[in-house]
């Protein structure tokens, strides 16, 4: 089945949002286990021309299906649209150049995008990515070899670290979170499994607004400003979110500022409100323009 959308799969795939580690790739065809209306689905997508081909496994109707990866690709956003934004501004026009086809890599589990995103805290893609993954071998269900994001409760009670485990199991099999390689991470990621098992509906967070949504992450254990805005973007579609770290900073201090030494928060602030609806995407194309045209270089 083919939907007809401009698409780069690959580099969407490769670009490191933290909605989710990278499908398993056989081939030239992306494949993992998305729950729709809490049935579990195998999805096969591959690029075709600039639209994206697909097949599934499952009990859901094409329809479900479409809609689904629509939503996860981030296909109903108008890429020509936005390409006509990015060369209407100096600072901008050569990106698509350079991240031609990359999309929004959209949460299929928005539980699953917050613990990804505060594992990609001061870590390496391929860290965390691997960190998520050996998550979810560890404690996800097993779809037809394809492992689902454990649920909030499982997290909850997941051990924290070696010593842990051994003193209520007796032995360490290496089945705690340290052993994942998350790190300093760990109590984090139980304290905030214990939030929204307790106190925080993860629902409600679509229906807020930005900033109540922005200020309701920020509660979560080992959430700062830049995790937030990465959960809102990839996990939840906000897309005026403009995550900002010191990278950030560095492209949006030589493309706005001749090159000068601006804080983090203040990027934020200029993003969001030069960049509007476009903010994500703007940050999106940033970093990946900055990696691959070699304006990443020159900014060490």
């Amino acid at each position: 089945m083919i939907i007809k959308a401009p698409i780069n799969l690959e580099l969407t795939q490769a670009s490191g949002q933290t909605s989710q580690p990278p499908w398993r790739k056989v081939e030239d065809t992306f494949s993992d286990v998305v729950f729709v209306k809490d049935k579990p689905v195998i999805f096969n997508v591959k690029q075709s021309d600039d639209c994206l081909d697909f097949n599934f496994t499952g009990d859901i109707s094409k329809k479900e299906a479409i809609s689904k990866l629509k939503y996860i690709y981030d296909l109903d956003f108008d890429l020509n649209k936005f390409y006509s934004y990015l060369y209407d501004h100096e600072e901008l026009k050569d990106m698509p150049k350079f991240c031609n086809g990359l999309r929004l890599f959209l949460a299929k589990d928005k539980f699953e995008c917050i613990i990804s995103s505060i594992c990609s805290a001061n870590n390496s893609i391929k860290r965390w990515t691997k960190s998520v993954i050996d998550i979810k071998e560890k404690w996800g269900d097993n779809c037809n070899d394809f492992y689902a994001f454990p649920d909030i409760q499982c997290m909850q009670e997941a051990f924290l670290d070696e010593d842990e485990e051994l003193d209520y199991c007796g032995r360490c099999d290496g089945n705690n979170l340290k052993s994942c390689g998350v790190g300093y991470r760990a109590p984090y990621m139980r304290k905030a499994s214990e939030l929204f098992c307790d106190e925080m509906d993860l629902s409600e967070i679509p229906k807020m607004s930005y900033d109540e949504a922005f200020e309701t992450i920020l509660n979560v254990p080992g959430v700062g400003p830049k995790v937030a805005d990465c959960i809102l973007l990839y996990g939840f579609n906000f897309k005026e979110a403009f995550p900002s770290d010191v990278w950030i900073k560095r492209i949006v201090s030589y493309l706005y500022f001749d090159g000068k030494d601006i804080s983090v928060p203040k990027v934020r602030e200029f993003g969001m409100e030069e960049f509007g609806d476009y903010a994500g995407y703007v940050q999106l194309y940033m970093f990946h323009y900055a990696r691959n045209s070699g304006l990443m270089k020159k900014l060490k």
